[in-house]
């Protein structure tokens, strides 16, 4: 669905990262908080941090379906230009 909606692999790998480091960003102010504060904010930086393994595994899904589509596409173009 993501694929046929136009969501490239590469794309998905780039959120990955994006989410590390903003699991970081988060996690690194939540020690600027004071202590009523900051349970909350690390549980918001450990939420974020749950997203990154998702997204690169849907990354990873997605690049191997347009990878297989690649070789097909290339074995297709090789039958065309094969001899009757």
């Amino acid at each position: 669905m993501l694929q046929r909606a136009g969501v490239r692999g590469a794309y998905m790998e780039a959120a990955s990262m994006v989410g590390v480091a903003v699991c970081i960003g988060f996690w690194m102010r939540a020690k600027g908080c004071d202590q009523d504060e900051r349970g909350n904010a690390e549980r918001r930086a450990l939420f974020v941090g749950l997203w990154p393994a998702t997204l690169w595994l849907m990354g990873q899904s997605i690049s191997e379906i347009e990878r297989i589509e690649r070789i097909e596409r290339m074995a297709r173009i090789e039958r065309i230009g094969q001899p009757r």
